[in-house]
């Protein structure tokens, strides 16, 4: 193979809503990024080194030899190991281990080809070019072009396997143009398609699959005992997986035909990887258990909350690490008929309300007394370290300076109350219904998280304090509110807004139709969830924010400003500046809007053994973890 077809990306130099939702503020649907377990498989974000300490030098002059055991823990099981299925991220760990995705980003920001490169000219048409030496378990052969494009054409786009990756591939037209290579033809030219994870695909067998699409058996697919055990893998993973233990964990052997080790251009280190004989990842459900594998030397890295990090900063055994993440603490506020239970009307539904709560709750408090200093305030839907960030002299910076305190929320409340067709207001220092009874809202927040429950209890007091409402707060788990609360049976229907009617023909669980269809369970604000702002192509944001009929849309909100026109602009972009432009003007309305009430970026914190060489405090954390090794 050429060196220069994979020593970057040719062309352009530079998982929709899978990835999206984060339980708390650090776990993924998809696994396309860190599940905040100290397990290194990251590699799914962009960004610049922060600490320049450690990682895995680019030359070296002699290997590490290859010894011990890499453990780590994490608080949550499996559902499913099948990579066409699986939608979490600690799973996405798990099989990560045994089996390579087509690409990865670098600490660089760049694209990193791991089992394909991908070229295009004008992001209309992507060419991607598998690597030689790709091999399947016996009795699969090699990894060619056909294995991808059947696995696109008869399970991604197929109307009966539905799977993890079924809308990364809807519209685009893929064809074999050689044995190691297709081209996809995208509906409209993307330039940051790459960046959007839509084209990761994980390699599956055709001769694995074929039975099943035969028979259109989904049920069959989804169990399939060499897809759940990670039978095929050959030499596409750095590790094989000698058993998963439900409820358990999964243990790892080293794999000795690791491809990586033969390609010619990427880290020096890959030339041996990986440098452990075995790996494990343990569940361990008690916090304390977890933390104490990590101090006794039992596990090599897990997931450390706030309130211990100085703890575990001053043990000279273990490294703590700050890696910046892109998922979101933000309060949910209901706009749908069955939030703002108060009274009549919904206050949530009006942009000067949803600001005045932004300017109630003191980012800097947040930060400082719950997270210790380890977060970042967030203002619009992109994190500081984005280059698509526009600035915090662009945007409102709610929460902060003058824009915090009761003087600017009250403001902005009294404005709300103006365009109301109710009669809410202050009396005195609590604000009253139209009754003139004390407003009171209910607040969820994570069960079994002492964090969640800090923010729960700060952000009622904020809003006591500040605007004068009574909040009352419960613990409830993800998967209860993500069913009864977060989600609806989709219905669709029509609405009228600014005198245009929209229609809802595309409904899903997360945005089932119009504001009149709602959960099961009716709900004022909650800080369960956290969401993706995807800062590496934040295009990938249309599905939140696209419109009132955007695909994920559980609270109900209905833009102000053209986002859908917008959106568009951004998609039909050719070069890097209109790009840039449309997306300034979204994250400053979104920044207005606040659609979300945005609260912080949380680091994800994670202490690793001492003599661990290769993580770095880096959006791209464990990109390269095949070159991680131990100090001798």
């Amino acid at each position: 193979m050429n060196e220069t077809t994979f020593d970057g990306r040719r062309g352009l130099s530079r998982r929709q809503l899978l990835s999206a939702l984060g339980v708390g503020t650090a776990t993924s649907l998809a696994g396309c990024g860190s599940s905040g377990d100290g397990n290194g498989n990251g590699g799914s974000g962009g960004g610049t080194d922060t600490s320049g300490e450690q990682g895995i030098p680019e030359e070296t002059d002699e290997l590490p030899s290859v010894s011990g055991s890499y453990d780590t823990v994490t608080g949550a099981s499996f559902t499913t190991l099948n990579p066409l299925y699986n939608t979490e991220s600690g799973a996405g760990t798990a099989i990560g281990r045994a089996l390579d995705q087509g690409y990865t980003f670098d600490s660089n920001r760049e694209y990193f080809p791991l089992l394909y490169d991908m070229t295009t000219d004008e992001g209309e048409v992507w060419v991607f070019e598998i690597r030689e030496g790709l091999t399947f378990s016996d009795p699969y052969g090699s990894v060619d072009a056909e294995s991808f494009v059947y696995l696109i054409e008869e399970l991604h786009q197929s109307d009966w396997a539905n799977t993890a990756s079924a809308a990364n591939w809807a519209g685009v037209t893929v064809e074999r143009t050689g044995d190691l290579e297709f081209q996809a033809e995208l509906q409209q030219p993307r330039l940051l398609w790459p960046e959007s994870f839509d084209p990761l695909l994980f390699p599956i067998p055709k001769g694995l699959l074929e039975p099943y699409v035969e028979a259109e058996d989904t049920e069959g697919l989804q169990q399939d005992e060499e897809l759940l055990e990670l039978e095929f893998t050959g030499n596409l993973g750095p590790y094989t997986l000698e058993e998963w233990e439900r409820g358990a964990g999964t243990s790892y052997t080293r794999n000795d035909e690791y491809y990586l080790r033969e390609i010619e251009a990427g880290p020096d280190l890959f030339g041996n990887a990986p440098y452990f004989e075995e790996a494990t990842i343990d569940v361990v459900e008690e916090q304390a258990s977890r933390l104490g594998a990590l101090e006794t030397g039992e596990a090599d890295s897990a997931s450390i909350p706030p309130e211990r990090f100085e703890d575990f900063e001053s043990n000279s055994d273990i490294n703590v690490f700050q890696v910046p993440q892109p998922f979101n603490q933000i309060l949910s506020v209901n706009m749908r008929d069955n939030g703002w239970n108060a009274g009549p009307g919904n206050l949530f539904r009006i942009t000067e309300f949803r600001q005045a709560i932004a300017c109630a709750i003191n980012k800097e408090e947040l930060i400082g007394g719950v997270y210790r200093g380890l977060a970042q305030p967030h203002f619009t839907w992109q994190p500081r370290f984005s280059e698509f960030y526009p600035g915090d002299e662009a945007i409102s910076t709610f929460g902060t300076g003058d824009l915090y305190g009761p003087d600017p929320a009250r403001e902005r409340a009294e404005a709300a109350f103006e365009q109301s067709e109710f009669d809410y207001g202050f009396d005195g220092d609590a604000l009253v219904t139209p009754e003139n009874e004390q407003t009171v809202l209910d607040l969820y927040y994570s069960t079994g998280s002492e964090t969640s429950q800090l923010v729960a209890e700060f952000v009622a007091e904020e809003l006591n304090r500040n605007l004068g409402i009574e909040v009352e707060i419960e613990a409830i788990d993800g998967v209860r509110f993500d069913r009864d609360f977060w989600t609806a049976e989709p219905e669709g229907g029509t609405d009228t807004i600014d005198g245009e009617t929209v229609e809802w023909d595309a409904p899903t669980p997360n945005n089932p139709g119009p504001r009149s269809v709602t959960s099961n369970e009716a709900w004022d604000m909650s800080l369960v969830f956290g969401l993706n702002t995807y800062p590496l192509n934040p295009l990938t944001n249309r599905f939140f924010f696209d419109g009132p009929d955007a695909r994920y849309n559980p609270v109900g909100y209905y833009p102000e400003f053209d986002a859908e026109e917008l959106f568009r602009q951004a998609g039909r972009a050719r070069t890097e500046d209109e790009l840039a432009t449309a997306f300034e003007e979204i994250f400053i309305n979104l920044a207005s809007e606040q659609p979300y009430v945005m609260l912080l970026f949380s680091d994800s914190i994670t202490g690793y053994t001492a003599d661990l060489r290769g993580p770095t405090e880096d959006f791209s954390n464990g990109w390269d973890f095949a070159g991680w090794y131990l100090e001798d």
